[in-house]
């Protein structure tokens, strides 16, 4: 494989690794290669348009766009305009469903109460009173504290134990400043003045991107096993994993993957919405995806068939690709020793949710790759 005349390299075609080549070959007019492990760019963001349904469905997990930042929305609107999706997220518990976050309309439906918003707010108040916790240790404490156990029984907890393989008891208070609970009738899961999904698809952003002159990809590329053929004056951007980039050397950092079972279902209509929290310990499942609903713009008034993601965690083992860090306290160590370390190497980046060891949504993605662009 031949890698000479580039000498700008990406490693890793997820949003951190497409913004900057995008930037670098279309400002800096200079030619990029983008090495992917995968058979698609994307990373975990991919999304393709379902042939039989049209539904799109998104191949990692659901992903809603959302930002307040106007620099990253004109960015990104070069390559997309956004339908006017605003997300909402119902749950699950003892077979009623439920609006979270938590709201007006929760905290009522559960204590089966008609609290004003001063009401309710110090009814939690006095729950979260009843659980004397005067200073927080944990994860569950923190939360307790804010609202009582009642709710956080009810909505919290299982789902935690299921997302994180953890009782939430021994999970560090930093993880959690404060639970967001709101004190009236908005349902909206996001409250950034700019929301959406793609109208054609995260997919299409992506291609689109790739249209760039100057820009080659190419697919089910190992990084580590042609690492040394890459020409020694090129300027690296790798995305993946900063333990594996440094060979473990300080350890291993805790991460969490998602696993999916996919089921076409002949009805017109499964759930009812886009996503169905399970707050249940003994249901299996964290959640369970629609992805019909995603495009209310789109007709499917007439299609008997649905597409439905049913979602779980699970440990990540060496050599899978992660989803999102853990981010223990030994993590946290761990981690400022490889950032020393990466903060040594010349012609090289670390970013993205894998290389920052970091949880970001898309538009923080995007922003710190348009901030960096701008040093290099």
């Amino acid at each position: 494989m031949d890698f000479s005349g580039f000498r700008y390299i990406v490693v890793g075609a997820g949003f951190w690794g497409l913004t900057l080549a995008e930037r670098i070959a279309k400002l800096k007019k200079e030619k990029v290669l983008i090495l992917e492990a995968k058979n698609h760019p994307g990373g975990n963001c991919y999304s393709y348009f379902d042939k039989e349904t049209n539904i799109e469905v998104h191949q990692y997990g659901s992903h809603i766009f959302h930002t307040n930042n106007d620099r990253v929305w004109e960015y990104i609107n070069q390559f997309s305009g956004f339908n006017n999706y605003r997300h909402k997220v119902l749950t699950k518990y003892k077979n009623e469903v439920y609006t979270m976050p938590i709201n007006l309309m929760t905290i009522n439906q559960f204590y089966k109460k008609n609290f004003t918003p001063k009401e309710a707010c110090g009814y939690l108040e006095k729950e979260a009173m009843d659980a004397h916790i005067d200073t927080p240790q944990s994860f569950e404490e923190v939360i307790v504290s804010q609202i009582g156990y009642p709710l956080y029984n009810a909505f919290i907890k299982g789902y935690t134990v299921k997302q994180w393989n953890q009782d939430p008891k021994d999970l560090p208070a930093y993880i959690i400043k404060r639970l967001p609970v709101r004190y009236n009738y908005n349902l909206n899961y996001f409250d950034d003045c700019y929301q959406g999904i793609p109208k054609f698809g995260y997919g299409e952003i992506f291609n689109r991107m790739l249209q760039t002159p100057g820009l080659e990809i190419r697919y089910n590329v190992d990084y580590f096993a042609i690492r040394d053929q890459l020409p020694k004056d090129a300027m690296i951007f790798y995305s993946g994993p900063i333990d594996k980039y440094f060979d473990y050397c300080f350890g291993e950092l805790s991460w969490r993957s998602l696993t999916f079972i996919s089921e076409t279902v002949p009805v017109n209509d499964f759930q009812g919405t886009s996503v169905m929290n399970f707050a249940d310990m003994d249901t299996l499942y964290t959640r369970c995806h629609e992805f019909r609903h995603y495009h209310p713009e789109l007709d499917y008034s007439s299609l008997m068939k649905t597409i439905i993601f049913y979602e779980k965690s699970k440990e990540t083992k060496r050599g899978e690709v992660p989803y999102y860090p853990i981010g223990l306290k030994k993590d946290k160590e761990i981690y400022e020793e490889y950032k020393l370390r990466a903060q040594t190497l010349k012609n090289v980046y670390l970013g993205g949710r894998l290389g920052e060891y970091a949880y970001m949504d898309m538009h923080q993605v995007i922003l710190k790759a348009l901030d960096l662009f701008d040093q290099i």
